[in-house]
This record gives C-alpha cells, structure tokens and sequence, in this order.
C-alpha cells in the first residue's frame, strides 16, 4: 500500500470538495514583539481570515473547528495547537502563520518562524520550520495547507517544483515524503514581506482574504488553491510596496487543483453539498433544480440574476457571531435561549450574578425579589445551548421567603458545593446560604460601615455591593461597590472604586482584610469580579448611555504589591501610584457579530452583542484541545424583566 493510499484515501476522495465538517484550521499570529517592530496588522489577519474561513458561501468550516492562536510564548505553545487541531482532521488541515520571519547566517537549510521575545541573530528563540513542517507531515488529515505570511517564507520551498510549473511533483524540502499537501508563502526565500498598513490586514493576507470573499470573475464554480494562488500573486504584482514582494507556492499530490472554495463571483454553491443526501429532502433537491434552472435562464437571457442568487444563499447561510476579540480573547459562542423562559412556572429574568459549580455547569442568581438561584446546563462552550432547572428559593434562616429584603449581585460557590455567599444591594450585605434548602445560614458578613447607602454610609444608593468572587483556595474573598463613595469621587470621569478583599475559610467565618483602590474606565461602573489564582482579579465593567446603547469590557487586575487603602478616608486626592494597574483584556463590542441582523438586537447598540452584562464565571484552564492553556469565561445580561432587553449568555476563551 502506497503512502498516499495510507493516509489519505483514494484519489477520489480527494477530487471530491473539502468537507468543512472534518476539517480544521489553525490560525497562529504574532504581532506583539518584545525587541523586533510590533506587526499590528497580524491581529486583523486572524479576525479577516476566520470570517471568510467560516462563511459558508465561501468555505463554511465550522467556527469551533478553527483555532486561533495569538502570540505563542513558546515552540509547545506554537506547535501543539497544530497536533491538537490535527487530531480532529480527518479530511483537511489548514495552517497559518503570520509574524516576522528570520533567517539564521549559520543555518542555510531553516526559515525561522518567531515568537514575541525572538531576537534576530539568535536562532534559539525563534522555531524552525521543521518543527511546524514536522506537525503537519504527522496528521493523518487526507489534505494538508500550510500558509505562511511572513518575510522570507519562500525559504520553505527551496528544492521542489513550482505549482506554477503544474505542481504534482513532491515538493521536496517543503513536506518531504508527504502526499496530499500544499503550501503557499507570501514572498520568495530572498524577500520581505510587507505590512503598509497597521490598520489593515498585511498585503499578502488582504489579498488573500479578497480573492477568497470576492471570488474570481471568469473563473470556474469552485475554486482550487493555485488558482486562488494565481489570483492573489495578480493582484499583488499591481500593489505598490517598497520592494516587490511575489507569492510563491508549492504542490504535492495535485491538492492544489482540488476544489477548494465556492467562487462566489460566478454563483452561489450547490445545494445539496455532499454532507447531505438529496433523497433525503426531495422538495428541497426540487426547489434547489428550480433555482439553478431559473439561474441558466438568467443567463442565458443576459439578465443580471447572479448577484440575486449569491443573496439569496447569503440570506440563508449567514456568518454566525463568534471570532477573535482581542489578542488574549476570543469569543465562542453565545445564545438567547434563557429569555423570557419559565421554569417549573418560574421566570428566568434579572440574571446578575454566575457561579460555576463545573464544566460547562453553573449557578445564576436573579436580582428580583424572592431570590433564586437556578443551576444551569449550559451545554458545549463553543456551541452554549443552556438548559435552566427548577431553582432554589433564597430564604431568611427561619425559612420564609422574603419579598423586599433582596437584591442579589454577587454569587460565590464554596468548595463542596453545599454552600453559597450571596451579595446583595440592599442592606447592602453578605449573606451564606445552604443550597438545597436555599435557608440563610449564620450571620451576615461584615460589611465597611462607608459601604452602607446614605445617610449611614458614604455609598451612592443603587450603586452599593455589585460583586462577589472567592479565590479558588477559598481564603480570600472579594466584593467592591459598583460607583464610587461619595467621599471617594471621581478624577477625570473615571469613578474610584474600593475592592474590599476578605480573610477566612470555606464554610467559616471571614473577617474584613483589606482594600484596594481601582479606577474604572472613563464613565464606568465595576459590575463583577472573578478571582484568578491568588492575588489577581478579573474586573468587568459596564456603562449604558441612552441612544447608543452599552458598553462592556473585562480587565485583567494584579493585586501583588498594591497598597492597602483602607485607612484612606478619600481616593480622590491620592497618587497615581496608589491605584491597581490594570489591562484590558475584552471589549465585548469588538468581537466579531457576524452577518447583520444574525445577533437579535432591541434598542440601539454599537454592536448587537451588547447587552446589560451583570455577570461573570472564569473557569479553570482547558487541560486538552485547541484551547489547552486557556480559560473559558462566561458573561451574562440581566434582561430586568423588560421586552427591550435581552438574557443573554457568552462563552469566550481568554488567555491569562
């Protein structure tokens, strides 16, 4: 048996179009660099590419099948994801770097692909293509990609035969001995590549990405990779760069003439693909004859049918919500399927506040009065399809259900399960509760008597106690008010926030420890915290403003080091050295929503994303798969049982 026959099947598996379902992609950028220049245009790289990999009308992979990888700190950290992704193709694998790319003066066989500390001239810090190449030649996928938008990429091609030259002979060093692979470089082995624009996308992938979303006039109804290749090395010898900068690109076993994408220049693609069975649905076979039909005869007739047509599938293949959000986040997933929904006769509204109890199960507490706490069944986190149960009532440590006394913004979950720390804006208070039962248990922690509303406090009423989050240890716990004390104020728009941190033990008592000063973005308001290991703190904040809607965003708060504030009697005359350092890690509204009107929407929002996010869950980090290393994070909207606002949740993948 013939390698090719080992790996990949029979050539008529591979004459057939890429199936997206068994497919994978992985996306790998740099472009934050310690001593090399920054590549901004990388990141818009990696959001351009995953829209047009994942639009159905061109490729259709599905979004959970295709992983993006933002400056790996390591060879493992650049390589691994590609084993990973590799696993689960069994009928394409696509990969993609974009980055500098180094030449070593002692080593004339490698192209080095660089990480965010690589140094020129020091080999060690790069990784060689071997590694990658390597990576690739091991996955039994039967069509292996490999794309590569860097300076000197050609390097990887030296010794075999151009597509160009019609490309069926092995590719010699570029995957030697594999069969059924291909790959395409931005720029010969001698060559830089160029990045005009930090704004945009680097030449060579804003040509590819207009090729792959604008098709090719002319051209025939599906598209193979050295034609989507001679179309972009056209269109790059008509840019004007400071050198020339000429793609090149290499085939073994003739996968470059393969159907690749739909050439959505001439007509959409067919239907029924070969995922589906036309007996299946024989009025839907018909109804696809009539279309075609009626498509030939728009020819014919030389009428203008054909965009028509490509809006017509567009409309019933729209790209769906969910891409890179930023370089440490991405987002997954999100689902409406809790709006306006009734449990055991009990509506799901005024969710404010998760807890993750584990994967992919959490616990959300509504802000209306009585409290409750429904456990929730949130399904996969690249596909959420939550699922709510009958909830647990939050009752006095008598039993009955209060009516006025709650206002539940913070949920913590203590180890074991049993029971729960419920902040609340009325009182405001910290309160445990015993989870079956739902009864109070013990006293209400204590609480800074200036976190108390006015008159017997300094804090704005409405805007008292928004958080809750225990370190995973149990030891620390945290909660803040979510404006600032009237003692406190503001510098500049930015309000000044105590996060008042706690000491004790799971199931104990916890006394008041200290405070740190933190100051929200300008006209925000601190909604949640999430512990992340030990002296660090996710933030989310939020602000609405009427006629444009709502923002939201999450950073990432260090706490080593910061000065304990709480014998400060105001904020708004201290240093700027007093204050926690923080970053940004997600801006939810620039995640990427997909085609308009895909994400429901009511009112005016910047992005249909948006909603009143209240909540926030940080899970512990993927051990296996595309995201190992990473952390999923869940979000949701507190809908305050209105029409015009939703329930909304989020799965992201953020990198901490």
């Amino acid at each position: 048996m013939t390698s090719h026959e080992t790996r990949s099947g029979s050539h008529g598996e591979l004459r057939k179009k890429i199936d997206p379902a068994r497919s994978a992609c992985v996306l790998i950028g740099v472009d934050d660099y310690s001593v090399l220049d920054p590549l901004r245009s990388v990141r818009h790289n990696l959001s351009e590419l995953r829209s047009v990999l994942t639009n159905e009308r061109i490729l259709g992979i599905p979004p959970d099948r295709i992983f993006s990888v933002e400056n790996p700190t390591s060879a493992a950290g650049l390589v691994r994801p590609i084993r990973e992704a590799a696993k689960l193709a069994t009928d394409t694998l696509i990969v993609y770097y974009a980055g500098h790319g180094l030449l070593d003066r002692g080593d004339e066989e490698h192209l080095y692909l660089t990480l965010p500390d690589s140094v020129e001239d020091q080999p060690e810090t790069s990784v060689p293509d071997s590694y990658i190449r390597r990576a690739i030649r091991d996955s039994t996928a039967a069509r292996r990609v490999l794309l590569l938008d860097c300076c000197y990429s050609g390097k990887v091609l030296k010794g075999g035969m151009s597509a160009a030259d019609r490309g069926v002979r092995a590719s010699g060093k570029a995957l030697a001995g594999v069969s059924g692979a291909y790959v395409m470089t931005s720029s010969s082995e001698t060559r830089k590549s160029h990045a005009p624009d930090p704004k945009r996308c680097t030449a060579f992938t804003e040509e590819l990405v207009g090729v792959l979303r604008n098709g090719v006039a002319d051209g025939p109804a599906m598209l193979g990779l050295h034609e989507i290749f001679e179309a972009v090395r056209a269109r790059m010898a008509g840019r004007q760069l400071p050198q020339p900068q000429e793609p090149q690109d290499r085939d073994d076993g003739g996968i470059g003439w393969m159907p690749f994408a739909h050439n959505i220049a001439v007509a959409p693609p067919p239907w029924p693909t070969d995922q589906e069975t036309p007996a299946a649905d024989p009025s839907r076979r018909r109804r696809w004859a009539l279309a075609v039909g009626a498509l030939a005869l728009g020819v014919t007739a030389g009428a203008t049918i054909v965009p028509a047509a490509a809006d017509w599938w567009q409309e019933r293949n729209p790209q769906q919500a969910g891409g890179t959000c930023s370089k440490r986040a991405e987002l997954l997933s999100y689902s409406d399927a809790l709006d306006k929904q009734q449990v055991s006769g009990e509506k799901v509204e005024g969710v404010s506040a998760l807890a993750l109890t584990g994967p992919n199960r959490v616990l959300a507490l509504t802000d209306n009065a009585p409290g409750r706490v429904f456990p929730l069944d949130l399904g996969e986190t690249t596909r959420l399809r939550p699922r709510a149960l009958t909830a647990t009532t939050l009752r006095t440590p008598s039993g009955t259900a209060p009516s006025k006394w709650f206002d539940g913004e913070g949920l913590a979950v203590e180890r074991g399960g049993r029971t729960i720390l419920v902040a609340s804006e009325t009182g405001p208070m910290v309160r445990r509760f015993n989870l079956a039962t739902g009864k109070q248990v013990g006293k209400a922690l204590p609480i800074p008597e200036e976190f108390r509303a006015r008159p017997r406090g300094d804090a704005q009423a409405g805007r008292t106690l928004e958080s809750l989050a225990l370190s995973e240890d149990g030891r620390h716990l945290y909660t803040a008010t979510e404006g600032p004390l009237a003692t406190d104020g503001d510098a500049r728009g930015r309000n000044l926030i105590r996060i008042q941190r706690y000491r004790g033990t799971p199931g104990g008592d916890y006394e008041l420890d200290r405070q740190y000063a933190y100051k929200t973005g300008e006209g925000m308001y601190l909604a949640e915290l999430a512990a992340v290991g030990k002296d660090r703190l996710l933030a989310l904040e939020r602000q609405y403003v009427a006629g444009t809607g709502n923002t939201v965003r999450v950073y990432d708060v260090p706490l080593r080091g910061a000065e304990n504030v709480d014998e400060h009697t105001a904020l708004y005359d201290q240093h700027a050295d007093v204050f926690i350092e923080n970053s940004l890690l997600v801006d939810l509204a620039k995640c990427p929503a997909g085609d308009p009107g895909v994400v429901p929407m009511k009112g005016k929002q910047l992005n249909p994303l948006l909603q009143n996010v209240e909540g926030m869950a940080l899970g512990k980090p993927w051990t296996t798969g595309p995201y190992k290393g990473h952390r999923p994070l869940y979000l949701v909207a507190d809908d305050n049982d209105s029409d015009q606002q939703i329930t909304r949740l989020y799965a992201l993948s953020v990198r901490l």
